[in-house]
C-alpha cells in the first residue's frame, strides 16, 4: 500500500468520524436536552465535551492537513476549483464549531451546578442550547457539500 492511500484513507476516516460523531453528538443532546431531566443533561453534556476533544478535535486537525497534501500530491491547485470551494466550506464549519465548543463546554459547567444544586436549567442555558442547535444547521450543510465536493470533484 502506497504512502497516498494511506493518507487517503486516514482523510475518509477522519471524515467520517468528524460527521458521525458530530451528527451523534448533536442528537443525543438534543434530544437528551428534551428530556428535562437535569442528571441526564449534566451526563451527556460532560460526554459530549469529552467526545469532541477525543474524536473531533483530531479529526478537524487532520482533515486539513491530509487533504492538502492529497490535492498537492494529485495535482489539484488549492485556490482554484472544488478544491477551493472545499477549503471554504471546511473554514465556514470550523467557524461554527468553535463557538459550538465554547457553548458545550458552557452548557457542561451550567449543567453540574444545576445538577449539583437541585434547580431547573437558567435561561441562559436554554439560549445557549438554541445558539448551539443553529450553528449545527450551516456546519453540516456545509460538511455535507465538501463530500459531495470529495467524490465528484467537478470541474468548475
Amino acid at each position: 500500500m502506497t504512502e497516498y492511500f494511506i493518507l487517503k484513507y486516514l482523510h475518509i476516516l477522519s471524515s467520517t468520524i468528524l460527521f458521525g460523531t458530530g451528527l451523534g453528538i448533536a442528537f443525543f443532546k438534543w434530544m437528551t436536552d428534551r428530556s428535562d431531566d437535569i442528571r441526564s443533561i449534566r451526563i451527556v453534556a460532560e460526554r459530549t465535551v469529552f467526545a469532541d476533544w477525543i474524536f473531533t478535535t483530531p479529526a478537524v486537525i487532520l482533515q486539513p492537513l491530509s487533504g492538502l497534501v492529497l490535492a498537492h500530491l494529485s495535482g489539484y491547485p488549492i485556490f482554484t476549483g472544488w478544491v477551493f470551494y472545499a477549503i471554504c466550506l471546511y473554514v465556514v464549519a470550523g467557524c461554527c464549531w468553535l463557538p459550538v465548543v465554547w457553548l458545550q463546554i458552557r452548557m457542561r459547567d451550567i449543567a453540574r451546578i444545576a445538577d449539583s444544586t437541585n434547580t431547573q436549567l437558567p435561561p441562559q442555558y436554554w439560549t445557549f442550547a438554541r445558539a448551539w442547535f443553529w450553528l449545527g444547521i450551516p456546519a453540516f450543510t456545509a460538511l455535507l457539500v465538501v463530500y459531495w465536493l470529495m467524490v465528484v470533484k467537478p470541474d468548475f
